[in-house]
Formats: C-alpha cells, structure tokens, sequence
C-alpha cells in the first residue's frame, strides 16, 4: 500500500489533471447538449491551438498569454465557419459526429505536414516551477489551468441560467418550434454557442502547448476519457463538466498510484458504467 504522502500527491495531481479533462469538455459538452452536435474535431482544434502556441513561442518568442490572445479569436471564428457548414447542410446529431471525426483527421493530417510527426515541447522558465505546501508540491502552469478552468465552468453556467441569451439557448435546446414561437432566434444563438466551443479548445490547447509533449496523433489521446467526462458531467453541464473531470483525473492518479499506471484508462469507464447502471437517464 503506498504511504499516505505518497496518495496525497496523486490526488492533488490527478485533480490538477482533470481540470484540463474538464476544460476540454466544456465545448463539446455545451455543442453536444444544447446544440445536439457531437464535434469531434473539438479535439483537433484545440492540438491545432496547442500547435499555434508553440510556434508563435519558439519562432516568434510571443508569450504564451499573447499567443493565447491571437489564437482564441482564430479558433472562434474558425467554430464560426464549421457550424456554417452544418447549418447549410442540415446536419444533424449522427451526422455531425461522422462529419466531424473527418475534419479531425484533415487537420490531424494538415497539422503533421506543417509539424511533421516528431514530438515537440514548448519549453517556458515556469513549466517546472511548483509551490511546496507541507509535504506535497503544486504544479503552478496546473493550478493556473484549474483556476481558468473553474472561472469558464462557473461563468458559462452562470451565463446559461442567469442571461436571456442563456436561457434562449437551453429553452431551444429543450424546443426549438416552441422557443422560436416566442421570439428566439436558435440559428443566431448557435453560431456563437459554436464560436465559443472552438475558443474554449483553443484555451484548452494553449495548456496543452504548455504543459504536455506535442504530437499529431495525441489528437486522439484523450477523445475516450473526455467522452466520459462529458457523460458523466451530463450534456450541456459546464460545471458538471469540471466537477466530472477532476472525479476522472483524481480516480485515475489513485488507482496508479495503488495498482499500476495501465489501469487509468479503464477508470473512467468503469465510473461511467456504473453511473449508466445506476440511472440509465443520467444524459
């Protein structure tokens, strides 16, 4: 059994870790809940953001807040132009998912002729740089990326619940017909809701470009386990979203830091399982 220091440090890392679990759901979780959307290139956008990051920081030597200024509005007005595109076409929830999961594997594809598939990391003076509470240390680039993540969940829902704009979206998420019969304007609301999905990836892939080693096909690496989260969190759900990805992130480091390190992907689907089990109208 490991020593009580020793879990209390996979739990403050596995916790720090799903908070970027959480952050990368938090688009796809507003798209596939109130859009009924399933965008799979989520992923992809934010590596492509991840990718902007570091060569806007090792070519050009713009920090990583710049960076992150110039990519997010790309990236919005990148959402902007997919959910033209599905709204053109009529696509709808079984279709956006095929549809998307090609657009992940043309940017997989664009982002390794223009990177080539070797790995690369963006390295900063503070990416090693962590804060000692007693016997456990904190990761500082993690804790910033809990705390962004934790002001996006609280203030996206609190946008959703409290704005008009916020209750037209989840009123025709609930009924479209009825929602547009008294006013609401679904098709206008979607392309922001899509806008804001593509920048939170791209905020997601500006930690990611600071945090993990790049390369192409990490793309999928995460596709699984934010999935869960997603679930778990239920659709649509920003904070449950956050809250869901630090359960992930904390389960896994604890059942590595017990068993062993191959065992952290079957924890975030055995919690779903369960979940599923227990309430098969949890979504």
């Amino acid at each position: 059994m490991p020593s009580a220091t020793l879990l209390g440090q996979a739990l403050i890392s596995g916790v720090l870790a799903g908070g970027m679990y959480g952050l990368l759901a938090l688009g796809l979780s507003l798209s596939w809940g109130l859009l009924r959307l399933v965008n799979l290139s989520h992923f992809a956008l934010a590596f492509l953001a991840a990718y902007l990051t570091y060569e806007l920081g090792t070519t050009y030597h713009v920090a990583p807040w710049w960076a992150a200024m110039m990519v997010v509005p790309v990236m919005f007005l990148i959402g902007l132009a997919q959910h033209w595109l599905f709204d053109k076409f009529k696509v709808n929830e079984l279709a956006s998912l095929l549809i998307t999961f090609s657009f992940a594997v043309i940017l997989e594809v664009a982002i390794q002729l223009y990177w080539t598939a070797d790995y690369r990391r963006f390295e900063t003076h503070y990416s090693t740089m962590s804060i000692k509470v007693g016997a456990f240390y904190i990761p500082v680039l993690e804790l910033v990326l809990c705390l962004v993540a934790g002001v996006l969940a609280w203030g996206t829902w609190l946008w959703l619940r409290k704005t008009y704009v916020g209750k037209a979206l989840r009123a025709a998420a609930e009924d479209a017909d009825i929602a547009a019969a008294y006013g609401v304007d679904h098709k206008k609301l979607a392309y922001l809701l899509s806008g804001m999905g593509a920048a939170y990836a791209a905020i997601a892939g500006t930690f990611i470009a600071l945090i993990a080693t790049l390369a192409p096909a990490q793309i999928w690496a995460w596709l699984g386990v934010v999935f869960a989260v997603v679930i778990i969190g239920r659709l649509g759900n920003p904070l449950g979203a956050l809250l869901a990805g630090m359960l992930i992130g904390a389960s896994e480091s604890i059942a590595m830091a017990i068993f062993a390190p191959a065992w952290a992907p079957v924890v975030s689907f055995s919690v779903l399982i369960v979940i599923l089990l227990w309430d098969p109208e949890w979504l």
